[in-house]
């Protein structure tokens, strides 16, 4: 119910506001494995039509090949995405190299991807660490190897963000690189208990769901000074509901689609945002 009624009071800003002249409201759009509703998820072909048609920020994820290279994809097995049952984590590079995408396009690497962003107009980045199985020895390796591939290629101006569902990622990373900038992610909402675990990790960034998600808790949230990341984000309605609890950034799978109804039909706001933290 809590959902239907922040959609509907979204709409009902669409549809009863004149667009003010001015943007007055922030949220951060990013999208997320590329937009993978929208293009070929985690590979190169996702970023680039998604950059051409206006995306700037954007999540992705990425796992240990057996010979310890950075590759980029969500499942551990191919075989949703490229239609193979194999483990990514068990091949090496040039053998994961071989395979093609149900839609024709290849496996993509961590340092092919960095390479593509460097030299363009990028606002942020997830880059979400795949670990829950590693040992501690691969952990301190993955994440080394993550930030040592990454920053150096980071845009000027850009935002680059190691985050997990692993919370031992996060503390091997920080322990590693403390500037690194770190987020922790949960299936919670946002609630007393996730903000407790963020003390104890000691960040300041959190991807919560947007299920059962109030206003009340993103308020203690962002007096907290906590950045909230709200997922999953499957239609432009997400995006409403994410708006309406006052997220910081929605994560979508339609992030184009978001931007070009926001312009159209919110155009108070700006689909962009400082996140640097205060």
């Amino acid at each position: 119910m809590k959902k239907i009624f922040y959609i509907l009071s979204a709409a009902l800003f669409i549809g009863c506001c004149s667009a003010p002249v001015e943007q007055t409201a922030e949220i951060q759009v990013i999208g997320h494995r590329g937009g993978r509703y929208e293009v070929d998820e985690n590979t190169l072909s996702a970023f680039v039509e998604s950059y051409n048609n206006g995306v700037r920020a954007y999540e992705t994820d990425l796992r240990l090949t057996a010979d310890n290279e950075l590759v980029i994809t969500h499942d551990a097995s191919l075989k949703r995405t490229f239609g193979v049952d194999v483990d990514t984590e068990k091949l090496t590079r040039a053998e994961l190299a071989q395979y093609k995408s149900l839609k024709g396009n290849p496996v993509l690497f961590v340092d092919e991807l960095a390479k593509f962003f460097s030299d363009k107009e990028i606002l942020y980045v997830e880059w979400e660490m795949k670990s829950n199985n590693y040992t501690p020895e691969q952990l301190k390796l993955y994440c080394d190897k993550l930030y040592n591939t990454v920053m150096p290629l980071k845009p000027e101006g850009a935002l680059y963000i190691f985050s997990s569902f692993d919370e031992r990622a996060i503390l091997t990373m920080l322990e590693l690189h403390p500037d690194a900038e770190c987020m922790y992610i949960t299936a919670k909402p946002v609630c007393d208990e996730v903000l407790a675990k963020l003390a104890e990790l000691g960040v300041r960034r959190v991807g919560c769901t947007i299920h059962a998600t109030s206003r009340d808790a993103m308020k203690k949230a962002h007096e907290a000074g906590i950045i909230v990341n709200l997922w999953p984000g499957k239609c432009v309605e997400d995006f409403q509901l994410a708006y309406a609890l006052g997220a910081d950034i929605a994560c979508s799978d339609v992030p184009v689609a978001v931007l070009n109804f926001a312009k159209e039909n919110m155009k108070w706001i700006k689909t962009s945002k400082d996140l640097t933290l205060k």
